[in-house]
């Protein structure tokens, strides 16, 4: 118990310099610390204060704490990164995270992981109760339109209409992965979305920076021009 009420306290610690003192947009949170999702219970008072805050949360995956998973010898980011993400949003929203934090802006990574592709089962989850909700968290899909979700590797056509149909192009922000993808496939990433017909020049705009501005609004004048 007291080395979770000291790691709580770093964390609120690291909070409060990030956004007091260096006068930071938001802050980045990863999907899992060592074995531990977003939405356990031991983060309550973390995001308790993001919600004080109305703070800005990007959230981006790590490793998968598995260690099954590392006997395939494949890269993290190929299978485990979008997985890890699901598991992240899916343990937020069914411990009523979300719900208990509806001024927090969090941006997911890479389109959510595979958060488009089984939003279907979420909703059959939800008409099943499955999960009672005790906390009037709503359904996923509601949940889903309120986050924001980035193209980080994820900017074919095939994703951005199931984006579409999930989430709405209007909570899409553009994504390049970069450094960790290599430069040349995220300045192709870039050019793909700048001339793709799945998005019409008003969407563009709105993924290329007017939706980002609308959660930084120091950048907003720069967006601007």
């Amino acid at each position: 118990m007291a080395s979770r009420v000291c790691r709580c306290r770093t964390s609120l610690a690291e909070l409060t310099y990030a956004l007091d003192v260096l006068k930071l947009d938001g802050v980045v949170l990863f999907s899992n610390a060592r074995g531990i999702y977003l939405g356990d219970s031991r983060f309550d008072a973390l995001f308790e204060e993001l919600e004080r805050r109305r703070a800005v949360v990007f959230v981006h995956p790590t490793m998968s704490p598995d260690p099954t998973a590392h006997t395939l010898g494949l890269p993290d980011s190929l299978i485990d990164f979008v997985a890890d993400t699901t598991r992240a949003i899916a343990k937020l929203h069914y411990s009523d995270t979300f719900a208990r934090t509806p001024n927090v802006k969090y941006i997911f990574s890479h389109a959510g992981g595979t958060i488009p592709y089984l939003a279907t089962r979420f909703g059959i989850v939800d008409q099943m109760g499955v999960i009672p909700d005790r906390a009037g968290r709503g359904t996923a899909a509601a949940t889903f339109r309120r986050l924001y979700w980035d193209t980080a590797l994820s900017w074919h056509d095939p994703v951005l209409a199931m984006l579409r149909s999930v989430v709405g192009i209007d909570h899409v922000v553009y994504g390049s992965d970069f450094p960790y993808l290599r430069r040349d496939l995220a300045i192709a990433g870039r050019r793909e979305l700048a001339r793709t017909e799945a998005l019409s020049a008003a969407e563009r705009n709105k993924v290329f920076g007017e939706t980002a501005a609308s959660l930084l609004p120091r950048f907003a004048s720069k967006a601007s021009r």
